[in-house]
């Protein structure tokens, strides 16, 4: 697939989708409430109604917050030997709070790598998208051929 095809790529959908925002034009809001994914976009119109995001989202936060915190527990109890008490206080808010910050935009993502490979429902719009590329692909030729420029295809 050409870049020209392919409009968006799979990094700038995921982040896009990691911002809460739209995969597609990465101006409306992805979500209409925490973790409740909105229908369509606002601003584009893109449907997302059909995202099977399920628990992945959350398995992905929880391999990453217990990757950072489990060493950092580690560590404090080497070095200081905190009471139980200390770290219970310490580590299970701090690790509360990054579960809850991170499960928006990890589950944003998920959606934006959904939409732009056109997994379960995405597959029509993924279509859609490369049909509207491929058109302007057309044009541009004959925009090319009937102005006497380069061959496109020599780009």
């Amino acid at each position: 697939m050409t870049p020209i095809q392919q409009s968006v790529p799979v990094a700038t959908a995921m982040g896009r989708g990691f911002k809460m925002k739209c995969p597609h034009c990465g101006t409306g809001d992805l979500f209409g409430r925490f973790l409740k994914v909105a229908d369509h976009c606002p601003a584009c119109g893109e449907e997302f109604h059909h995202h099977r995001a399920d628990d992945f989202p959350a398995y992905l936060v929880i391999a990453v917050v217990g990757h950072i915190i489990v060493p950092a527990i580690l560590a404090v109890e080497v070095a200081y030997a905190p009471p139980t008490w200390l770290q219970l206080v310490v580590w299970l808010p701090l690790t509360l709070i990054s579960s809850l910050v991170l499960l928006q935009p990890t589950k944003g993502a998920v959606v934006g790598l959904q939409w732009q490979a056109g997994m379960h429902g995405f597959a029509a719009a993924k279509q859609r998208r490369l049909a509207d590329s491929e058109v302007r692909v057309q044009a541009a030729r004959m925009r090319c051929s009937s102005s006497g420029g380069a061959d496109f295809d020599s780009f």
